[in-house]
């Protein structure tokens, strides 16, 4: 009798402790953060993707889709390498969606036009005819939008969606409204189409996050950081389409959060941090370490202050915008103190201006490390 009672308790215990593990394991589920990536996915590797890894790895994170626009390379290049880059790292469940491949109004002739009146640009993402001497080796030629040439990371079997980005973006923050996180690591163009699609796009988002703009950098040691001696607001993100920039800082965002170029400059992805990546169990692993190489950690640091904003040392909210005037200050950050911005709809934004680098590293490799999540 004694056992039997025994049995009945334990099975009873059993139950309860199995009913709890499926309520706790509902309750991680639902409190998954829900996030949408846009990126200028250039490949491979390269900060870019490295950023989307992170955000990806993150055992919180749900990542609802990856919507991507042309910047750093053509658009379609760099949905071949996403695509690829989701194959290597077994996570072929997320949906990648096409989005512009130009700006809204920015292109090729007037950059020309624009370096007779003012001088040379730096950098010119996908539209640069020579590459700047940066050590940068994985770089395809310049070529037509619309040629893909072969990666050396293999051309993937996964296929992108037939959705455009924008419709994709709009019909998600209807589906969550007040959950979605609109994570932007390139050109705001996706976004600006999704908010004239829907002027309720933005609203209905929990926050936008995105890397771009500059302020008032301080020039690292690096070749990276030297354009920003002389132009010190001119960053490329917001350079590529400023208008779509504009449009989307003038949007009811509930929250914005950006990093600039400020606290990238003393960042850098090290070789030596490829060595210690090595020794993970991520799917990915060999691939960083075949072909990553060491920029500055742009894109990684706008996910990791969206992941854990502890690292976060300094920030300051302002009004801001974005030059859309055909002068020398094309694309470069307005920035007024909140409360003194000429009224024309300008948000606050929250900008990123310093951060605990330690920390901030040691996250980055621990994610980019972690066995597949």
């Amino acid at each position: 009798m004694k056992t039997l009672i025994g049995l009945s308790k334990l099975r009873a215990f059993l139950a309860l402790a199995l009913g709890l593990t499926l309520a706790f394991s509902a309750a991680a589920a639902e409190a998954k953060r829900k996030i949408i990536i846009d990126q200028d996915a250039f490949g491979p590797a390269s900060s870019n993707l490295q950023a989307i890894l992170m955000l990806m790895q993150a055992p919180d994170v749900e990542v609802l889709g990856i919507t991507v626009t042309s910047g750093d390379g053509w658009r379609d290049e760099e949905v071949g390498h996403l695509l690829r880059l989701l194959e290597i790292a077994g996570r072929t469940e997320i949906p990648v969606y096409a989005g512009a491949v130009f700006p809204l109004v920015n292109t090729q002739a007037r950059n020309k036009l624009w370096e007779q009146l003012y001088g040379p640009l730096y950098y010119k993402g996908a539209w640069t005819e020579v590459w700047p001497d940066q050590g940068a080796l994985q770089r395809s030629p310049y070529h037509d939008p619309f040629l893909v040439p072969p990666s050396p990371a293999g051309t993937p079997k996964l296929k992108v969606q037939k959705e455009s980005a924008a419709n994709f973006l709009v019909r998600k923050v209807h589906e969550f409204p007040g959950q979605v996180t609109v994570w932007a690591g390139g050109p705001l163009s996706n976004l600006a189409v999704a908010a004239a699609l829907d002027p309720q796009f933005a609203a209905l988002a929990k926050e936008l996050v995105f890397m771009g703009g500059s302020f008032n950098p301080i020039a690292a040691d690096n070749a990276f950081a030297a354009e920003y001696i002389n132009a010190p607001r001119r960053e490329f993100n917001m350079r590529w389409d400023p208008e779509a920039a504009s449009i989307v800082l003038h949007q009811p965002w509930p929250k914005i959060l950006q990093v600039p170029v400020d606290p990238t400059t003393k960042t850098f992805f090290k070789p030596e941090f490829f060595k210690e990546i090595a020794k993970g169990k991520a799917p990915f692993d060999d691939y960083l370490v075949k072909y990553g190489q060491s920029f500055p950690m742009w894109d990684e640091l706008a996910a990791a202050v969206w992941l854990d904003p502890s690292i976060i040392t300094q920030s300051s909210t302002v009004l801001e915008d974005v030059d859309t005037s055909f002068s020398a200050s094309y694309g470069t950050t307005l920035s007024w103190a909140v409360g003194a911005g000429p009224g024309l709809g300008e948000r606050p934004v929250q900008a990123v201006l310093d951060i605990d680098l330690p920390k901030f590293e040691q996250m980055t490799i621990d994610l980019l490390s972690w066995p597949k999540r």
